[in-house]
């Protein structure tokens, strides 16, 4: 009796070890997932966002996203999602942010929650270097522009009066167009467009008139996802405190950064 009481007991020892270890794998396996952070970018946006010669998303979002990631001991996954899809994947949940040199608007306040801002911007007319006609956006009143689609860009070219405005799903894009003689202008963000000429196009495009009003750029989050803005916000403070950001900022515009 004594020996069968005490088998009874072992194999009841055991099967609680194996459900206590089954129980610590599910949780450790929970754990791990949400250190994982998916992360929504369109790569047609340099030098915040592209795809390098290797085939690899590279630029001032992507490492700047990285360090924030390691800051907040989250792995980062970064997902190719087309510019207009951003925020649709956010509400979804297919993602859980994007970093993609996106603009903080009022409106899309409404739709997602936007980190504190990480880069000041503006808007740049950019023509062909034979253009003479066209030397602020005040020229382009009936004319045809190019823009990158979802962006402020192709906001601010369609409050045009008389302006037929045609959308891309990258920046370089527009630029093909423009230098297919497709349109007249291009409007994008300054940093993308000078970026573009310096690389691409300095003996074919040139910017003119003044940069046009002040952007913030945000990484979005879902509406819910408070505690998630807070870390993230936590760990822009720190980088930009730290020195990082600056670094980051040197490496993608060859100069000092402006930020505060």
């Amino acid at each position: 009796m004594a020996k069968k009481w005490l088998v009874g007991t072992l194999m009841a020892i055991m099967l609680f070890s194996l459900m206590g270890c089954g129980d610590s794998k599910a949780v450790n396996n929970k754990s791990e997932t949400k250190k994982v952070l998916k992360v929504g970018t369109n790569p047609n946006f340099a030098p915040f966002d592209f795809m390098d010669s290797d085939g690899k998303m590279a630029g001032f979002d992507i490492d700047l996203i990285h360090a924030i990631g390691k800051k907040i001991g989250r792995e980062i996954q970064m997902e190719n999602i087309a510019f207009d899809g951003l925020i649709p994947a956010i509400q979804a949940g297919n993602i859980d942010m994007t970093i993609a040199g996106m603009t903080i608007t009022e409106a899309r306040k409404k739709s997602v929650l936007f980190s504190d801002p990480y880069y000041q911007s503006g808007l740049i007319v950019a023509v062909k270097m034979d253009n003479s006609q066209i030397q602020s956006i005040h020229d382009l009143t009936g004319k045809k522009i190019a823009a990158q689609i979802g962006t402020t860009g192709a906001m601010s070219a369609r409050k045009i009066e008389g302006a037929t405005v045609r959308e891309f799903n990258a920046s370089p894009e527009t630029f093909m167009e423009l230098k297919n003689n497709g349109v007249d202008a291009v409007v994008n963000d300054l940093p993308v467009v000078q970026y573009f000429i310096k690389t691409n196009g300095a003996k074919d495009f040139k910017m003119v008139g003044e940069v046009l009003s002040a952007e913030s750029y945000g990484i979005a989050m879902n509406l819910k996802n408070t505690e998630l803005a807070a870390e993230v916000n936590r760990a822009l403070a720190e980088l930009k405190k730290s020195g990082e950001y600056d670094k980051i900022y040197e490496k993608w515009f060859g100069q000092k950064s402006p930020q505060k």
